[in-house]
């Protein structure tokens, strides 16, 4: 499922706040994004149809909840991003944004305590 940027942000308000009615939504990303509500409506009923959300009709207002675990569009919004850009190759890609974020020490210590359990694993499953 491919999900647009103003797709991404409108899913991270209904991750954040379900369930949700659409005229909350249109409070709290209309202004902020300079959206319209029309566009709200538009882009609420597209990931409806695209699956990435539910809508349960409660008179003549609707409540959403995502359809998809946030996690999940993370992994495929991630693995089609490594593979247009990086050639689906992690390791130029782990590079580039380690030389070019700017990280804080705890950061780059929680960077140093991920890449020794994956060589310690790496080095337990070779013996």
């Amino acid at each position: 499922m491919q999900i647009s940027d103003a797709e991404w942000t409108l899913m991270n308000f209904v991750w954040e706040n379900q369930p949700i009615e659409a005229i909350e939504v249109m409070a709290g990303l209309g202004a902020s994004q300079g959206w319209s509500d029309a566009t709200i409506k538009t882009m609420l009923h597209r990931l409806v149809k695209k699956g990435a959300l539910s809508a349960e009709s409660i008179g003549k207002k609707f409540r959403y909840t995502a359809a998809v675990k946030q996690q999940d569009c993370i992994r495929l919004a991630s693995r089609s991003f490594l593979d247009r850009v990086f050639g689906g190759n992690a390791v130029p890609a782990l590079l580039h944004f380690v030389k070019e974020a700017r990280l804080t020490p705890d950061e780059v210590t929680e960077l140093q305590k991920l890449l020794n359990a994956k060589l310690s694993k790496s080095k337990g499953s070779k013996e």
